[in-house]
C-alpha cells in the first residue's frame, strides 16, 4: 500500500551517490526542503567497486561540501571513500532513504511531481536524477555470456586464484582485475579490441600491466573479439584467425551506460544515436521537463568518461541556485 507524504517537498534526489549527497549538501544549506532516495546502500556504486580499488583522483578532488578528505596515501582507496561519504552524511543529518528504488516520475497539473518508488510514493516541487551508470554493463552479446563463469563485474582476486581468466578490455578496470588475479595465482590472458592498452589507465598502473605483458606473465591478444564461451573454453577471432582457449572465468569489464530506459519513461528526450547524451541544459543542468535536472556522470550517456566526480560537483551548485533563482 503506498503511503503519500502530506506535504511536498522542495526537491527530491533520486540516487544516494558522491554528487546526489552534493546536491542534499547544497539544497541544506539553501534551507530546501528535499529527500535523497537510493535504490540500494549510500554510495551504493562505489560499493560495488572492486575492493581494493584507488581512484584516480586524489582526494581534494572527491570533496564535496568544501568537507576535507584527508588521507595518506597518494590516491584514496574505496574503503577510505566509503567512509568519507558516510562519515559526511552521518554528520549532516542528509534525509536519506535507502534501498529504496524510484520506479516512476511524473508531473501532474499543479506542475508538482509524483515520484513513485518500490514503498511509497511523494510529491515534489523539483528533481535531481544523479543515477549514475554503473548499474547497466555493456554486453558482448555472443553465445555463452549467460554463463555463470561471466562476470561483468569485479571484486576480489582471491577468488579466480589457480584459474584460467580471460579479462575483456583495455581500461582501468579491466588492467586493475588482470594484474590483480595474476598476483593471486591466476592465468591471465587479455582479450583487447585495439592494438593497445588504453592511454587512459592510470599512469602508475599503465607501466606495470605493459611490463607484465614484456615478461610473458600476463598473455594478450589484440585485435581481438570473444565469439563464443562455454563451460570449459572460449572462442576468440584474432587477427590471424579464430583460437579457442581453455577457461574457467571471464570477465567481461567492457564498460557500463546509464538507465536509459528508465530515463526515457519520466520523459527526458534521449537521441537514439550514441553517445545518447540526456537533454539537458549544460548552465542549469535542466532537462528538457521542466523543474527536472540532472547531475553528475549520467549526463555523458555513454560517454562515461566525461563525467567523474572531480568535475560534477558543480552540477549542485548549478542546480540550487537556479531552483533559487526559479523561487520555489
Amino acid at each position: 500500500m503506498s503511503e503519500n507524504t502530506t506535504a511536498p517537498y522542495d526537491i527530491i534526489i533520486v540516487g544516494g551517490g558522491p554528487i546526489g549527497l552534493a546536491c542534499a549538501l547544497e539544497a541544506k544549506q539553501a534551507n530546501l526542503n528535499y529527500l535523497i532516495l537510493e535504490k540500494g546502500c549510500l554510495v551504493n556504486s562505489l560499493y560495488n567497486y572492486p575492493q581494493n580499488m584507488t581512484f584516480f583522483s586524489s582526494s581534494e578532488r572527491l570533496e564535496i561540501g568544501d568537507i576535507p578528505f584527508v588521507t595518506t596515501n597518494p590516491k584514496p582507496r574505496r574503503t577510505e571513500a566509503l567512509e568519507y561519504y558516510r562519515r559526511i552524511q552521518q554528520k549532516f543529518e542528509l534525509d536519506t532513504h535507502l534501498f529504496e528504488e524510484v520506479l516512476d516520475i511524473k508531473k501532474n497539473e499543479t506542475e508538482n511531481f509524483y515520484v513513485t518508488t518500490s514503498k511509497r510514493s511523494y510529491t515534489t516541487r523539483k528533481v535531481i536524477i544523479a543515477t549514475g551508470f554503473y548499474d547497466i554493463p555493456m554486453l558482448l552479446n555472443i553465445p555463452g555470456e549467460e554463463l555463470n563463469k561471466v562476470r561483468h563485474y569485479y571484486d576480489d582476486p582471491h577468488y579466480y586464484s589457480g584459474q584460467k581468466v580471460i579479462v575483456v578490455g583495455a581500461s582501468n578496470s579491466s588492467i586493475d582485475a588482470a594484474l590483480e588475479t595474476f598476483r593471486k595465482g591466476a592465468k591471465v590472458t587479455l582479450v583487447i579490441r585495439s592494438n593497445e592498452i588504453s592511454p587512459r589507465v592510470k599512469y602508475w598502473v599503465k607501466p606495470d600491466i605493459e611490463n607484465r605483458i614484456a615478461a610473458g606473465e600476463i598473455d594478450v591478444l589484440y585485435n581481438s573479439e570473444l565469439t563464443a564461451i562455454t563451460e570449459t573454453s572460449a572462442t576468440i577471432q584474432t587477427s590471424t584467425g579464430i583460437i579457442e582457449i581453455e577457461n574457467d572465468f571471464v570477465l567481461a569489464l567492457t564498460g557500463y551506460r546509464p538507465n536509459f530506459d528508465f530515463l526515457r519513461k519520466v520523459g527526458i528526450d534521449i537521441p537514439n544515436q550514441p553517445p545518447c547524451i540526456p537533454h539537458h541544459n549544460e548552465q542549469t543542468m535542466e532537462t528538457n521537463i521542466k523543474g527536472l535536472y540532472l547531475a553528475g556522470v549520467v549526463c555523458g550517456g555513454l560517454n562515461t568518461h566525461l563525467w567523474f566526480i572531480e568535475n560534477s560537483r558543480i552540477h549542485a551548485k548549478q542546480i540550487i541556485a537556479h531552483i533559487q533563482s526559479m523561487s520555489i
